[in-house]
């Protein structure tokens, strides 16, 4: 298997599950993890959802030896703009790194929604090294979440980066001892899963889509939408009254 799944608790772990190429990408690791991603996602057990690796790393990017073999990255051009690394998923994704996240493996782990990383993890896009361009999401997501010049530092040096340079510069959301990312990740989904869940998902839907939308007065009118059906749900009251009462909250809905 390309991939392992297991559930600890609320929190769907999925594992990148090729140790013997670095968890390189090929056509069946992708096609796995989109339907993994699925599954957790439609799961109503499942309140968050982590991204690893097996073998001490995350993933070292696409498998350029099938690419040399002329094996696509998608089964298809729809499967490719539909999918987890454009898209996303209605719930959170944390991606528990150790190891490598290089090239597509990196831009995989910045498709996720928060960055779990040990100390000793190294960060990069090689691809200008193979006269590649990183087209997988991670030209147009770093500028973003890291400064502009150390964006393109990494961008054109090709260059590793350090766990602890992420860090500083926000890209990594939290920093683990060597072998303990996953542990850590888990603990953060767990974290998350104790927030109401129609609220969560509507959170990081608002909090993912703000770049789109151009002036203050039109990003107000689409979250509003947005939000409101977590303010209408049965969750809210259930929140309201769980805080008056002073228990913790028992939430009807995933």
């Amino acid at each position: 298997m390309t991939i392992e799944q297991q559930r600890r608790g609320a929190t769907g772990v999925i594992t990148l599950n090729r140790p013997h190429v670095y968890n390189a990408i090929d056509l069946a690791l992708r096609t796995d993890l989109e339907n993994a991603v699925r599954e957790f996602e439609s799961d109503p057990e499942t309140a968050a959802i982590v991204l690893t690796g097996a073998g001490g790393n995350f993933s070292s990017g696409r498998d350029l030896k099938a690419a040399a073999r002329g094996e696509p990255s998608y089964p298809s051009r729809q499967a490719q703009t539909s999918g987890f690394s454009r898209t996303s998923a209605s719930k959170p994704v944390i991606a528990a790194i150790e190891g490598y996240a290089l090239a597509g493996g990196f831009e995989l782990a910045l498709s996720c929604d928060l960055l779990v990383a040990a100390r000793d993890a190294k960060f990069g896009l090689p691809e200008v090294s193979r006269n590649l361009v990183a087209v997988g999401g991670g030209l147009i997501r770093l500028p973003r979440r890291m400064p502009y010049h150390a964006a393109m530092m990494m961008a054109l040096t090709g260059d590793h980066y350090g766990a602890e340079d992420l860090a500083g510069w926000g890209v990594v959301s939290t920093l683990a001892e060597p072998g303990g990312a996953l542990d850590a990740a888990v603990a953060l989904a767990e974290r998350i899963g104790r927030n109401g869940p129609t609220a969560v998902r509507a959170t990081k839907e608002i909090v993912r889509r703000c770049y789109e939308w151009g002036s203050e007065a039109d990003a107000f009118d689409a979250q509003t939408a947005i939000a409101q059906p977590a303010l209408d749900s049965r969750d809210r009251e259930e929140g309201l009254r769980a805080f008056a009462e002073r228990r913790d909250p028992t939430w009807n809905q995933r």
